[in-house]
């Protein structure tokens, strides 16, 4: 190489706006390599997709997250959405959303005792198995107190493996619950394959629409905090009791701090 080609300027231009990085996760302001992504954002990019892939695919323990939710001194049932695997369960989305023949059977055997559940609470691993073994049983350790505070009568815990939101509708029915919660693993996102989502419906039952639905969402630690997350959930679960619906009717009127 000649001695006379000028000095090489740093192969990365960044971006004006890099600065507002700090602020979000979210891929913006990457800069520029020549034409194209610096090599080091690119490589950040197949990284997070592959963690996105493998939330989804990744095997969901419900024996495990039961007995963790089982030391916070709930009792929990463990059972099976109507898809019989995880491929069947991503192809078929209607059988996530209602219960295998053997589960229903075995709610509708459940004795309730004679005062009706106030609420009925499902856990399912949906499109991230993560996100729920990560974030479920600290969120139900910050959440169930409340309730208890509150004089919430809380049905015995479900967790259902390959369940999609409206399963809640199934098991609140079943367990005569006046409302339903889901916790939800949702569809990774790219830089978040463990977020997780709480539905609420009033008078869970079959034919509900997701406009009867409040959903509480990126639940995460780099998303909404648990404890941020436990008191909007406990707020919209009792403006809900107290005003008998949920949904698009439902907003959080709280002024934000």
């Amino acid at each position: 190489m000649s001695e006379n080609l000028p000095a090489k300027s740093n192969a990365v231009t960044n971006d004006p706006w890099s600065t507002l990085r700090s602020a979000t996760s979210a891929r913006i302001a990457l800069g520029r390599a020549g034409g194209s992504l610096p090599t080091h954002e690119w490589l950040d990019f197949k990284s997070a997709h592959a963690a996105a892939r493998d939330a989804v695919h990744v095997e969901f323990d419900a024996e495990h997250l039961a007995g963790q939710i089982s030391e916070l001194g709930v009792q929990t049932i463990v059972v099976g959405s109507a898809a019989g695997d995880r491929a069947e369960f991503l192809q078929r989305p209607d059988r996530g959303r209602r219960l295998a023949p053997a589960s229903q059977q075995l709610l509708e055997g459940f004795v309730a005792p004679p005062e009706r559940f106030d609420l009925a609470i499902v856990v399912s691993d949906g499109l991230s198995a993560l996100a729920v073994q990560t974030q479920a049983a600290p969120l139900l350790a910050s959440l169930l107190p409340l309730l208890r505070a509150d004089r919430w009568r809380v049905a015995p815990t479900v967790v259902a493996r390959f369940g999609r939101v409206a399963l809640e509708d199934q098991v609140g029915a079943l367990l005569g619950a006046q409302l339903a919660l889901m916790l939800l693993g949702e569809r990774p996102g790219l830089g978040s394959p463990d977020s997780l989502g709480a539905y609420l419906v009033y008078d869970p039952k079959l034919g509900n629409t997701d406009a009867q639905r409040n959903c509480v969402s990126n639940i995460r630690p780099e998303g909404l905090p648990i404890p941020a997350a436990a008191e909007t959930i406990r707020y919209l679960l009792n403006e809900s009791r107290q005003r008998q619906l949920s949904g698009v009717q439902l907003k959080d009127q709280r002024v934000l701090q």
